[in-house]
């Protein structure tokens, strides 16, 4: 597979505006009446945030990463999705390449709202 064109070039100090930190998801539940979207219940250390992501098609059990730590842009506006709000979005990889996503998750277990970067 050949990889996606690299999107156009942006100045570092776009990039610093990301806020992106490790969070624990402790519960994955439906959306009602999507098709798509899932609601991860993450742990950030000092709070906790309610965050949609269109898994459901993407994983036979979306409850599997429950438990698991992941990386998530935590400074999005809000979004309301499904008449519910999101408060960030799930990092992953391998959707947008026709792959089978994976969740970008820390080498080794740290403290939740870890930042990258």
């Amino acid at each position: 597979m050949k990889p996606a064109p690299t999107k156009p070039a942006i100045s570092i100090a776009v990039v610093n505006q990301v806020d992106a930190r490790v969070g624990t998801i402790e519960s994955v539940s439906d959306v009602e009446g999507s098709n798509k979207l899932v609601r991860l219940r993450v742990d950030f250390g000092d709070h906790k945030r309610t965050i949609l992501a269109g898994m459901k098609q993407e994983r036979e059990d979306p409850t599997e990463i429950e438990g698991r730590q992941a990386l998530f842009i935590v400074n999005l506006e809000p979004r309301k999705m499904m008449g519910e709000v999101s408060e960030g979005m799930l990092f992953d990889v391998g959707y947008e390449d026709d792959l089978q996503p994976a969740l970008l998750t820390p080498e080794r277990q740290v403290p939740n709202g870890t930042r990258a970067g």
